[in-house]
């Protein structure tokens, strides 16, 4: 299969991905797009971003790539797989290839090894040879080893929880006189992650050892509320803005160790749950006083 290939959900191996020479990364979606194509197959809960997308296929967005490798670390994403299998053998969509990464996040040795062996099978499935991911790695450790600076000066604000479709949330908190950080949802589809150790001896081997450990997707075992003072830690926040939107499940299981978290650490929190992803819901205003508040 030929053709630029594009990929959908967290914690897929960008290492890999690059190996391809065909790499273009997620696929682009307006998230404002109307969707009665996808209103008319998926359910309700699935994620907003998952009914774009399927419209955007429908419609025949992504016909020039030749393939969409999907996560099976995100609940959203797996689903979203199966759905566009089912449509295309129905002839209901064309588009390119689908295809799916099957990723084993529980914490012992049988699923990284389980892990491993999708890597391979992915790694026949795209051309990719064992040189050639060797190089790919090395590249992106060498990107992960740079040292990244802070934002600006001046108050930080962390955006946590359900990652935003763009920047809105960030230029709420930019518009009350704080810097914004946290990643927008392709963010977080595009983190490379942890080094990857001892690719010099087995590539597929230690590219599974790192997609396994890594503790972001709503899928880890990490603890959350760790998870989110290291995030505070590292940005230098002086408030967090907790923010879950309806559709997203996964979140709401994090809740109460992330709440727990934020009372240990006495920031100011202003958490915000079940709300609406394109912000739609007075979320401008809520944010804008909370960090107003704060700045008085």
């Amino acid at each position: 299969m030929t053709g630029p290939i594009a990929h959908v959900g967290p914690n897929l191996p960008q290492d890999l991905l690059r190996a391809t020479g065909r790499h273009v990364g997620p696929p682009g979606f307006d998230p404002e797009r109307p969707t009665p194509a996808a209103d008319r197959w998926m359910e309700s809960k699935f994620a907003p971003w998952a009914r774009a997308i399927i419209e955007g296929w429908a419609a025949g967005d992504y016909d020039g790539l030749g393939q969409v490798l999907f996560s099976r670390a995100d609940d959203s994403a797996q689903r979203l797989y199966y759905y566009l299998c089912e449509l295309q053998r129905r002839g209901l969509v064309a588009g390119p290839e689908a295809l799916i990464l099957d990723i084993a996040k529980v914490p012992r040795g049988s699923s990284v090894d389980r892990t491993a062996d999708s890597l391979r099978r992915l790694v026949d499935r795209l051309g990719v040879d064992e040189a050639g991911l060797t190089r790919a790695i090395e590249a992106c450790n060498a990107e992960r080893s740079l040292t990244t600076e802070l934002a600006a000066p001046g108050p930080r604000c962390l955006l946590a929880g359900t990652p935003p479709p763009d920047r809105r949330l960030h230029e709420i908190a930019q518009g009350a006189g704080f810097t914004a950080l946290g990643p927008t949802l392709i963010e977080t589809w595009m983190r490379l992650g942890a080094i990857v150790e001892g690719a010099g001896g087995d590539a597929i081997a230690g590219l599974a050892r790192q997609v396994h450990a890594d503790p972001a997707g709503p899928r880890s075992f990490a603890d959350a509320g760790a998870a989110l003072l290291q995030a505070i830690a590292e940005s230098g926040a002086s408030a967090v803005v907790l923010w879950q939107i309806e559709e997203d499940e996964a979140q709401a299981w994090h809740l109460p160790a992330q709440r727990a978290a934020l009372a240990r650490e006495g920031l100011p929190a202003l958490v915000m749950t079940r709300r609406d992803w394109l912000a739609r819901d007075g979320a401008a205003d809520e944010i804008s006083a909370f960090l107003q508040g704060i700045g008085r």
